[in-house]
């Protein structure tokens, strides 16, 4: 990418827009183009086919997604499936009306069925079922990923998709109630720590495992793939490596400080067993994630605290 090129980042006041950005302006990118949703709703297509008109960004970044974790993505279901598919469709069609050759979309994990072979390749896509308490998150990302191969395949646009796993970092949701697991367990800890309490309480049996990536990794997979000029495909971003879900409590607390025992509630559902990704793909072209596990919640435990206080 040229270093003045206009670039649009979808959703950079996310947790993985916002690391687009700094991952950008880090690189000497100088003309990155942002809207808050003041400015323009994704959700929109007038206002989103306008925008891209005037604006004609020589590259997307479609970090833009409604996400949540797993009580917020079996309970807002309709609003999950609606918010996420009214914005992939509104930003990807009206960068193919602009005439945006280059596109990068962000998709999930969650896209693979619920219990295939472990770690999960590319191709493994739409070969099962899927995770019931994310199904309507999951379609919405899997027709983002079939409209990126439909407008590639009848338009010849360069509109690239990657799957990241369970991402956490700078700029995270702490919602107990919306947050994904890792940003949930780094509060709960801090809060049962701070109250002077002995125990910390865990949703599920803590068995399934889960693989991690620090944003800050993810951003720069990002900015790889579309510095490396990759035109189509799926390319997964993880670290192929995961740990269960009792490991991860135990290294939270390690890293808070938090010293009291592991209840599990096992009232609570588990989600997928295992979601481990097949990273060889994009491996094989030369990224690779940097960021260790501990050392990345660190990161995100000094965000936290920088955030909301100690």
């Amino acid at each position: 990418m040229d270093r003045n090129a206009k670039i649009f980042v979808a959703g950079h006041r996310g947790m993985v827009g916002s690391a687009i950005v700094r991952r950008l302006e880090s690189a000497g990118y100088d003309n990155v183009l942002v809207r808050d949703r003041s400015e323009l709703d994704l959700a929109d297509q007038a206002a989103v086919f306008a925008f891209l008109k005037s604006e004609r960004p020589d590259y997307i970044f479609l970090a833009a997604a409604k996400v949540g974790g797993i009580q917020a993505n079996n309970t807002a279901r309709g609003d999950f499936i609606y918010q996420n598919l009214i914005i992939e469709a509104n930003v990807i069609h009206g960068a193919h009306r602009a005439g945006v050759d280059r596109l990068l979309f962000l998709g999930s994990s969650c896209i693979y069925p619920r219990d295939c072979p472990q770690p999960i390749k590319e191709e493994y896509l739409l070969t099962g079922p899927l995770e019931e308490t994310n199904e309507p998150y999951a379609i919405a990302k899997i027709a983002g990923i079939k409209l990126c191969e439909s407008y590639n395949a009848q338009y010849g646009t360069g509109y690239v998709s990657v799957m990241p796993t369970n991402l956490y970092g700078a700029n995270d949701n702490y919602d107990l109630a919306s947050s994904h697991v890792l940003p949930a367990l780094i509060r709960k800890a801090h809060e049962a720590k701070e109250r002077g309490e002995r125990e910390l309480v865990v949703w599920g049996s803590g068995a399934p495992m889960r693989e991690f990536l620090y944003v800050d990794d993810m951003a720069d997979a990002c900015v790889f793939v579309m510095e490396s000029g990759m035109r189509a495909g799926i390319f997964n971003v993880g670290t192929g490596r995961d740990i269960t879900i009792r490991e991860l409590a135990e290294t939270v607390m390690d890293v808070v400080g938090f010293a009291g025992t592991i209840v599990f509630d096992r009232s609570k559902p588990d989600g997928t067993p295992r979601k481990l990704l097949d990273v060889d793909r994009l491996k094989e072209n030369g990224w690779t994630a940097r960021t260790g596990l501990k050392e990345g919640i660190a990161l995100a435990y000094a965000d936290y605290l920088d955030r909301f206080g100690g």
